[in-house]
C-alpha cells in the first residue's frame, strides 16, 4: 500500500469520525428511524475511500450528502422494484400464484443481482437502473445523465454482460423460482 493510500484512508477515517453521527442523524430526518440508516451511512464512506484521486474535500458535508442523497435514490428504486414484483405475483390468478417460498426466493434473487449491479460503476448501473426499471429510452437516458446514445448502448451493453454472467452462476434450482 503506498502512501498515498494510507493517507486516504487517514483522512476518510477522520471524516467518518467528525461526520457519522451527523450522516446518520441527517439519513434519520429523511428515512426515518429504519436500520438503512447506518447502512447508507456506511456505504457513504465506502464510496469516498474506494474513490481514486480524491482532491482535498473543502466542504465534507456537501460531498456526504451527494453520496449519500444517490445511495438513498438506489434504495427507493431497490424497494420499488421489488415491491412492484411482489404486487405482480400477487395479482396472478391463484393457480399461477407463487408461494411464499417462491416469493422469498425471488426476493433473494433481486437482492443478488443488486449486489451484481453493485460492482458497476455509477453511470453504468444508473443507465441500466433507468432502462429497466425507470422504463426510459435511451435518448431519455442519454438526456437525463449527460452523456451520448453511444454511451448508454455502451453501458447497456456492459451492464446485460454482468447480468448473464450473474444468471450463469446462479445455481439450477434458483432460476426456476
Amino acid at each position: 500500500m503506498s502512501g498515498t493510500d494510507l493517507s486516504h484512508r487517514h483522512d476518510v477515517g477522520g471524516l467518518f469520525r467528525a461526520h457519522y453521527p451527523w450522516l446518520c442523524a441527517r439519513l434519520r430526518q429523511r428515512l426515518g428511524g429504519r436500520s438503512s440508516v447506518e447502512d447508507i451511512a456506511a456505504q457513504t464512506f465506502l464510496q469516498l475511500l474506494e474513490s481514486p484521486n480524491l482532491a482535498p474535500i473543502r466542504e465534507p458535508r456537501a460531498l456526504l450528502t451527494t453520496i449519500a442523497q444517490r445511495l438513498v435514490y438506489q434504495h427507493w428504486r431497490r424497494g420499488d422494484l421489488e415491491r412492484r414484483h411482489l404486487e405482480h405475483l400477487q395479482q396472478l390468478d391463484q393457480p399461477h400464484a407463487a408461494s411464499p417460498e417462491a416469493l422469498w426466493q425471488l426476493t433473494e434473487n433481486l437482492r443478488r443481482l443488486d449486489r451484481t449491479l453493485q460492482r458497476l460503476p455509477g453511470k453504468v448501473r444508473a443507465t441500466f437502473l433507468l432502462s429497466r426499471v425507470d422504463g426510459l429510452s435511451y435518448p431519455q437516458i442519454a438526456a437525463e445523465l449527460g452523456i451520448s446514445q453511444r454511451s448508454v448502448s455502451d453501458y447497456m451493453t456492459r451492464s446485460h454482460a454482468l447480468c448473464l454472467q450473474h444468471s450463469a452462476n446462479e445455481p439450477l434450482h434458483q432460476r426456476s423460482a
